[in-house]
């Protein structure tokens, strides 16, 4: 299959797609692709170097006829989301991603594709490259663990890069231009509880919620998805208050930018309520599944015996935990009052882990407004602290304020029109791109952001179209040549 790949057009994209996904890649774990950067940039008799951060760069000389334009940097992240399917066993650390065409789209086997943010990759690598297309100086710059906390955005020292212009090519919908992103931080809640042997004449159930759409947990906030965490927990809320139901052990989610798919809980309650608990909990999730059946069509809630744990959680914990959970905030908490249909403040409550005496429950808070993303901080942490967990603030990073009167700006929409006939969506999205890190120590570069169109991103569902593609690449080409003068 991943010479079927290799022969879809425009074929100086997707060789460099399939090079670069034969390389695992998960974020803090960059070294082999950033040495195949390395390889690749000397490879061409190019300037390479690495920085302390360990982003790469690559410079690249201006075409003839385009030495007196601005410079342009072009510029993408190396690391790519790691997310699979429970019942898939492939292992990340070992093996390249296993890629698919199926009706105009490329996928991968029961795992995230990587086109995020790889076929940016893949384009820049493919300019580099070429002896053909016309362009500025250009500047190539790969950051690294964009997905995990954009460290290598944040490590970018000021007078490091040249460049007059910044192209980010890391948005996910072909007729958007994006001009500004939501700024992020993440809120980790830990407790430790007591443990105790299981009561006499108990059973255990292994609780599954499974088969949600999951996805970028900014890209996609606003649609209303399931949220696996949240829905497991309002299981939990109905088996304590009814049943008396003790938890064992939680696991839900995965990644803090992902929105959770999946989540296991295993739990206990006396032989006496067997029968009835079953019965009730096939009502709770009918009932559950129908406010989704619009939305998540494949949504699955099963209730399974499993043989008794070894320690339940203790009781006044369990109730602490249950209500703070389900009084965390999750989705969107306001929209902007200045952009239509746009998110200002979300939360995503991403992940959840409790077993062996440690809770630990990591959230990521996006907006555009700083005073907002600290309003919501501040509610999510008042919703723990309340129950004597302890609150970690970390990986505050800044958003990205919308310009709509730059230069660049101009040259993509003129060159939007001229080439499809259409005007581009303009606007900001509640993703974080790096350019609002960026833009601390680069206050004066141009910085502009688009791409492909990917669908499910950060999710098994990931794909990426093929057309949308040969789009992109056509206008990124036209696009570097009409860079203005400096």
């Amino acid at each position: 299959m991943s010479q079927e790949i290799r022969n879809l057009k425009p074929k100086a994209i997707w060789n460099f797609f399939a090079d670069i996904n034969a390389i695992p890649r998960a974020s803090k774990k960059e070294e082999n692709i950033i040495a195949h950067m390395v390889a690749f940039g000397k490879k061409l008799g190019l300037e390479t170097k690495v920085d302390a951060a360990q982003n790469v760069l690559i410079r690249k000389a201006a075409t003839q006829g385009m030495e007196h334009r601005k410079t342009v940097v072009l510029q993408a992240h190396l690391d790519m989301v790691h997310q699979k399917n429970t019942s898939s066993e492939f292992d990340f650390e070992t093996q390249g991603i296993a890629m698919e065409i199926s009706n105009g789209w490329v996928h991968a086997k029961e795992t995230t594709l990587g086109a995020d943010n790889g076929i940016g990759v893949a384009a820049i690598m493919g300019v580099l490259a070429s002896k053909e297309i016309p362009h500025p100086s250009i500047e190539a710059l790969f950051t690294v663990d964009e997905e995990t906390g954009m460290t290598g955005a944040m490590g970018l020292a000021p007078g490091y890069l040249d460049g007059d212009i910044l192209l980010n090519l890391d948005t996910e919908d072909d007729d958007e231009i994006s001009i500004g992103c939501a700024g992020g931080v993440d809120i980790t809640a830990t407790e430790t509880y007591q443990e105790y042997a299981i009561p006499s004449q108990s059973v255990a159930f292994q609780i599954s919620v499974c088969g949600l759409q999951g996805g970028h947990s900014g890209m996609d906030i606003h649609k209303g998805l399931g949220n696996a965490n949240k829905i497991m927990n309002r299981l939990l809320w109905e088996g304590q208050q009814k049943f008396d139901l003790a938890i064992a052990n939680f696991k839900g989610g995965g990644l803090r930018n992902a929105i959770p798919r999946e989540c296991k809980a295993t739990i206990v309650l006396h032989q006496k309520f067997k029968k009835t608990f079953e019965h009730a909990f096939s009502s709770w999730a009918d009932l559950v599944s129908k406010e989704f059946q619009t939305l998540e069509k494949n949504l699955c809630i099963e209730l399974q015996s499993t043989t008794l744990p070894d320690k339940i959680m203790a009781k006044e914990t369990q109730k602490k935990f249950i209500l703070s959970v389900y009084a965390c905030h999750d989705g969107i908490f306001r929209m902007s009052p200045a952009i239509p249909d746009l998110v200002e403040t979300s939360n995503n409550l991403a992940r959840i882990t409790l077993e062996n005496g440690t809770i630990e429950i990591a959230n990521l808070c996006r907006s555009f407004s700083e005073s907002g993303k600290k309003d919501l901080t501040n509610a999510i942490r008042s919703t723990f602290e309340l129950a004597n967990f302890k609150v970690n603030i970390s990986g505050d990073y800044p958003g990205w304020e919308p310009n709509t009167r730059t230069e660049i700006l101009a040259v993509l929409k003129n060159t939007y029109e001229n080439m499809f006939g259409a005007a581009p969506n303009i606007q900001a999205c509640h993703a974080g791109l790096e350019c609002g890190i960026l833009g601390r120590n680069y206050p004066d570069m141009e910085m502009i952001s688009f791409g492909p169109t990917i669908k499910g991103a950060h999710s098994p569902d990931e794909k990426v179209n093929i057309s949308s593609t040969q789009k992109f690449w056509a206008y990124l080409k036209e696009i570097l040549k009409n860079i203005p003068k400096k």
